[in-house]
């Protein structure tokens, strides 16, 4: 069961109380005359449980902003029928395609129903520059968990929707991201907001963000082996089994090498 989460006037974490693939959190910045959301949540349920959530408040959802293509991030966008949606050229490129429906089954197969007919909506407007969405917010582009990737600043409350771009007390995923340009971005993040909304896990502060980057690092400094990552906060993470992909796939860019890794592609049974 997911809640809204109060962090400023007007401003709300739409917070999963499962800390876990599948189970993501969203932004809710709610204004005079519209309402932002910023990510689409795994699916449609999830989506439609989150617009029920703010239905009250008598006001429409005007702008989605999707921080990532993958699926946690843009799998309930069928139920933004009047918002317009916000991403990077390549969560655009990607949702020009039809859904992978059969890879999200896999990689998510408690959601799998959910997918079986499962339709996402196109990117309306693209976001190349850091950009004022409203009065508000501000998109500001990134990247590391996929090549292009956005977070929403919302300066007045000193707040960060870091979306794909963050996990917390959850174990990230860089099947098709670049773990050392992701660490590299984390930087630039906490010079955002003091209060930092992640994909997954707690909302948490400028700690919770360096050790996420201390442990992409390990992933790229472990040069293909997982059992040289150390010791660290990251121990008791949810999900650490995807550290055979982050490291494999730090490796493998390394040696110029963009395929994606056999060890996820094994993980979803293709291998």
């Amino acid at each position: 069961m997911s809640q809204l989460q109060e962090l400023g006037a007007g401003v709300y974490a739409w917070m999963s109380d499962e800390y876990r693939r599948g189970h993501p959190n969203a932004g809710v910045v709610i204004e005079a005359d519209a309402i932002t959301v910023v990510d689409a949540l795994a699916c449609p349920s999830q989506a439609a449980e989150l617009l029920a959530a703010v239905a009250d408040t008598g006001l429409g959802v005007r702008r989605l902003v999707v921080t990532s293509s993958h699926v946690e991030y843009v799998g309930g966008t069928s139920q933004f029928t009047m918002a317009g949606i916000y991403g990077s050229q390549q969560a655009s490129d990607q949702l020009d395609l039809p859904p992978n429906r059969e890879g999200y089954q896999r990689l998510l197969p408690e959601l799998a129903a959910e997918y079986v007919e499962l339709e996402t909506k196109r990117v309306s407007h693209v976001v190349s520059e850091p950009a004022w969405l409203s009065t508000a917010t501000v998109a500001v582009p990134t990247g590391g968990q996929l090549r292009e990737n956005l977070v929403v600043q919302v300066p007045e409350a000193n707040v960060v929707f870091a979306g794909a771009l963050c996990c917390f007390g959850v174990t990230p995923l860089a099947f098709d991201g670049d773990p050392a340009a992701w660490a590299d971005a984390l930087g630039p993040l906490l010079d955002l907001g003091q209060t930092i909304v992640p994909g997954h896990g707690p909302v948490g502060t400028a700690d919770d963000v360096i050790a996420l980057q201390a442990y992409l690092w390990a992933c790229v400094e472990a040069d293909g082996d997982p059992s040289r990552i150390p010791t660290g906060p990251w121990d008791e993470w949810e999900g650490r089994h995807w550290d055979a992909v982050n490291v494999e796939r730090a490796a493998m860019l390394a040696a110029g090498d963009d395929s994606p890794p056999p060890s996820m592609l094994s993980a979803l049974g293709l291998g």
